[in-house]
Formats: structure tokens, sequence, C-alpha cells
């Protein structure tokens, strides 16, 4: 083993030369042809239905989205009720928008949850293996103000879900909680200043102030594989993992599927973390792939608990700040958390950069080093030579979310496990018996789509309902030429609903950090506006077009490393080029402290500047 350098040579960077290093047995790497590569392989998977190629969890499908982790039956009392505060979700975002607000002694609100408990996407997702995969101690929300350490520096599912309840009994949110319940509609009363909410039980809530933390990873998605709806065999989506049939949990000894053949569709994170368990118990596993995901090492250990008597008040925040810093391209002394997110943002030849052009021009170079990294990992794991190679990823790192796992690529040796490659095609049908591959069959006895969530659609879709607002025009024919809003929260024509969301909003890896900045912005405004008798508060269009000029002006800074080469995916409206609409659907690109600095510069200021505000029925100052 030795150390091979390219040299990539540039007269505008400095003495023309720029060595890039990495530990590969005898082997270099051609930019020029990594690129080629990169674009063929995207050239493969592009198709023009985009998002539309998948299905919605209803009429044929709706069976997919019923949720098997209640009893059947539940039913209870219509409410009629007013309430100061209702809050649409009760995942994280939901969970901490409550907790902020009971913080800023807002006492008075109600959540209205779909789940039968607490926790969103980790009420859902109870497949095997299923794991954060940010760092536990950063991710998991309220360490400090719980009282509870994770045991592991990436906690599984059932430990993430027990947290969430840990979080709503500490906080004592149940109370406030109407679980297997979802809003079917909701509208403004301008005569009485509320929002009258309707629920799929029959629920008639009139609140002061909504706001909407419906998530970005509730809403599952089928492929639409011509034949899809004539398979005879088992088959559920992975967010809706039914152990009746598979036996186990999930942790694993799926031991129902000894004897079955299954197969598994998709193969990014979630499919990740359950493939392992599945080639473990199962028969015969198929993985039908379309495109490989980035896997490098996860690493996961047990909490060190000599660490945890280091730790002094505040050091979540100060570890979350350092984490979300590291992954938004600052270079910082100390890398608190020293996982894979942030080694793939790390790059000591940046240093080397003196204009925007050469920093764009160094960091791609750094990126095929990092991607060559994780190919060759693949070759070090996996037996099979043509195996290996249909597991590699040729695209840059962050075109897909990428993964970290010590077992999945070890799968792959199992003699029961076959890696079924569809060359970027993806699958060609599905018979009643089945899954065809060009033109081969492969007989199944469970088909488990692996597919995701509904991420690139429009806003009021992923919801699922409409928003009537001032004069009782839909919010969905507001946004219908595109998103207008302020920070992300505020839209005109909409008073006193407060979103939180990535629609011109903050993003970030840690997408936790973000929610709890949100759900904090929305209990100081509440707050302030309870406080003060402010009955209403909507921003101004002056305000919303400003802030959509600070959105533009960083989606042109990014003009996207590799934004419009990626390969396929969630990620870039799977390839297609977007349209007006979509486009202002973009987060806040500044990077996810800078939004959050927005935030706490604008609520220092204290005037409510950019919202229009009426106090007793008249429009005045706060």
């Amino acid at each position: 083993m030795y150390t091979a350098v390219y040299i990539a040579c540039d007269p505008r960077i400095e003495k023309g030369c720029v060595p890039m290093s990495f530990d590969k047995e005898g082997a270099t790497f051609s930019p020029e042809a990594l690129k080629e590569k990169y674009r063929l392989e995207r050239e493969k998977r592009l198709r023009p239905d985009g998002n539309r190629q998948y299905l919605e969890l209803r009429g044929v499908f709706a069976d997919f989205d019923e949720d098997p982790y209640v009893e059947p039956g539940f039913s209870r009392e219509a409410i009629t009720e007013e309430t100061d505060v209702l809050i649409v979700g009760g995942g994280f975002g939901g969970m901490l928008a409550a907790v902020r607000l009971r913080q800023a002694g807002v006492d008075r609100f109600r959540i209205v949850e779909k789940g039968g408990d607490f926790g969103g996407t980790w009420y859902w997702n109870r497949y095997p293996g299923a794991a954060c995969d940010v760092e536990s101690y950063i991710y998991l929300p309220l360490l400090e103000e719980t009282g509870y350490m994770p045991t592991e520096k990436y906690a599984k599912a059932p430990e993430i879900f027990a947290h969430c309840q840990r979080i709503g009994r500490q906080f004592d949110l149940y109370k406030a909680a109407l679980f297997q319940t979802q809003v079917e509609g909701m509208a403004w009363d301008e005569d009485a200043n509320r929002w009258i909410v309707t629920t799929s039980r029959g629920d008639r809530l009139a609140a002061r102030f909504v706001i909407i933390a419906g998530g970005v990873l509730h809403k599952a998605k089928l492929p639409g594989i011509p034949g899809i709806e004539t398979f005879k065999g088992h088959c559920f989506h992975t967010s809706r993992w039914d152990y009746a049939y598979t036996g186990g949990s999930p942790g694993g000894r799926l031991s129902r599927l000894a004897d079955k053949r299954v197969g598994i569709i998709g193969t990014g994170a979630t499919a990740v973390q359950a493939i392992p368990h599945l080639g473990a118990s199962a028969k015969q596993l198929y993985v039908f792939q379309r495109t490989p995901s980035g896997i490098g090492a996860r690493n996961n250990r047990p909490t060190d608990e000599a660490w945890v008597k280091t730790l002094q008040p505040g050091w979540q925040r100060e570890r979350i700040d350092n984490f979300t810093a590291i992954v938004s391209g600052q270079t910082l002394e100390v890398d608190l958390v020293g996982d894979g997110w942030t080694y793939i943002f790390q790059g000591d030849e940046m240093k080397r950069a003196t204009t925007p052009e050469e920093a764009a021009e160094l960091r791609q170079l750094v990126d095929y080093r990092k991607m060559e990294e994780i190919r060759e990992r693949v070759d070090q794991i996996v037996e099979d030579p043509a195996t290996a190679e249909a597991l590699k990823p040729y695209y840059n790192q962050l075109c897909k979310r990428p993964c970290f796992h010590d077992e999945y690529l070890d799968t792959f040796n199992r003699p029961n496990v076959q890696l079924v490659d569809t060359d970027g095609k993806g699958v060609e049908r599905i018979t009643p018996t089945g899954v065809v591959v060009q033109g081969k069959e492969y007989e199944v006895d469970c088909l488990i789509y692996a597919s995701g969530f509904d991420v690139g659609s429009e806003y009021t879709h992923r919801l699922g309902f409409d928003i009537l607002g001032c004069g009782g025009k839909s919010l969905r024919d507001s946004w219908a030429d595109g998103a207008s809003t302020f920070h992300g929260m505020h839209s005109r024509g909409y008073p006193n609903l407060l979103m939180i969301s990535t629609t011109q909003s903050g993003w970030a890896i840690n997408l936790v950090h973000v929610l709890d900045a949100l759900s904090e912005h929305s209990a100081y405004v509440i707050a302030r506006c309870l406080e003060q008798g402010i009955v209403k508060i909507e921003p101004t269009e002056e305000a919303q077009q400003q802030w959509w000029e600070v959105i533009l002006g960083h989606l042109k800074k990014q003009a996207t490393f590799g934004g419009t080469e990626c390969t396929p995916g969630y990620y870039n409206n799977e390839g297609v080029s977007a349209g007006p609409s979509a486009i202002r659907r973009a987060a806040f690109g500044g990077g996810t402290l800078e939004f959050i600095e927005i935030l706490r510069t604008w609520r220092n200021d204290g005037s409510f500047a950019g919202l229009d505000v009426t106090l007793e029925g008249k429009p005045s100052s706060p």
C-alpha cells in the first residue's frame, strides 16, 4: 500500500499545481474521466416524468398507508373547542414547538398527529436496523433538559422513539395531543380572527395561531412500476413494516422469512439499514437497484461514560453548533463530532483557494478523491468483482444523502443475497409472482418497497390538505406560481400561520437543529402577540419580495457544485429541470448558522419588522 498522487495543474492556482493524494494501491484518478463517467451514469437514469414516477398511497394502494402499530377500531368523541395555538404534527418539529411554547409561557395549545403516538418519522420508521445517521448526541433534541444520554453514538429507532415519548411525558404534551387524527381543512375566520380547523375525527378547533410542523418524511410513496397492482404475494412499504409477516423486531432476527424469497426495491438510506437484516434472515434476498448509495464507515460505538462525566452545562448546544459549522464549510480547530459527515467537508486543499472559481475547482477535486475512497471501500469488502462494480456510486458525494454502514456491503457476500442491478433503468415491471428486470423475472414471495417519502412536491400536497386564508383563497392557488414567504414561516393572506418547513427556510444535515430554531422563533412570535394583545400578524408584500431576493441571491452563488450534473434523486427533482414554481420552494442557501442568526437578529430588534400587525382591530406597531 502506498500513497498515489494526482497532480492537478492550473495556472490560476499558486505554483500552478495542486497535489491530490489518497491511499489506494497503485492507482490515480483522472478528473476528466470521472466527469464523463458521472455524466454517462446520470444520462442512464434521466426520465421525463421526474417526481410523477411515484404513486400516492391511496385508492388500490391505500392499504400501504394503514397504521400497523395501533389496535384497530379506535374511536373517540369529536371535540369542539377554542385554543391559542394549534400544532399540526407530533414529530420532532411539533414537539419542539410545543416545548418552546411552554417555556415561553404559552400553555393553551393542541397537537394534531396522524400516528398513534409522538415521534413523527420515528413513529413510522420501525424497520429492522433503523437508526439515526447523524450523531445521536446532537440529533436527539432536549438531552440536557430531559437529563437523558443516548446509549450509542448512533441511536437505534426504538431508543429514539422512546426519547420522543420521554419528551411528551416530561413536558406534559400528551394531554394536549389528538392522536390518530388528521387535519382535513383549515380556514381563516376574518370576523373572529381565528383559524377554524376540522379533522378526520369530526373535531372543530378554533385557534388564534397555527403552527404547521408536518415534516418532510411522513408521506410515503411507491414507485410507479407497471404491474405493481397485480402482485399477488405479500408486500409493504418500509415505513409500515409488517413484523407479523417477517417475524423479529427492529433489532432483526426476522425468523418468519427463513423459507421466503424476498425482494426489496430501493437502495437508499432506509434500504441500506434494512438489507443486512433481510440478508441474514431470508431464504433468498433480491436487492433491486437503480442507483447505488455511497457507503462510508459508520463506526458506531457505545457511549463512553467517562466522556459523559466531563460534560459541562451547554455541551449539547456547543456540539450542535460545532457540527453545523463544519458541515456548512467553516474551518474549525476542533471537530467535536468527528464522523463521516464532518470528514466529507474537510479538505486542507481548500485553503489554497484565493477566488470562488478556484474554490469550486478544488472542491470538485476533493470530492472526486473522497468518492474514490468510497468506491475503493466497495472493492475491499465485496468479493464478487461484478457485484462490487455495480455497487459503486458515480456521482458527487452530496448528490444523494451519503450513507454510513458497517454491514451493508458485507451482506452481498452472502450466498443467499443477489444484487439485481438495473443499469440505471429501474425495475421493468412487476408480475403477480415477481419482478422483471431486463426481461428476466425474479420470483418472490414478499416484496418490500424502500421507495422513501414525498419530499419534492408542492407544500399543501405533502400536507394532505389545503389552507384557506383571507377571502377564502387557498394556499395551493396562491403558491401556484411559487411560494411567497417571509423567513419561510409567514405568508401574506394567511394571518397567524407559522410554517416549519424547508420551503424558503433553513435546511441542515442535522435537520433537528433548524427545527428547534424555527420552534423557538415561533414561540417568541406567538408569546409576544398574546402578551401585547396583537390579534393578527402577516408579512408585507415588500418583506416577502426582499426575502425571496435573499433566497435567489444564494441560489445564484451556489450555481451549484454538481447540482445540474447530479444523478436523479429527490435532492434535484429527480433530474428534471425545476420550473419557476419548484425553484421558489428552495431552502435558504446561506448556511444553517446564518439563517438562525437572521432569526435571532430579527427577534432582538423587537420591532416585528416585515410584519403587518393588527392590535385591537387596528393596524399598529408592537
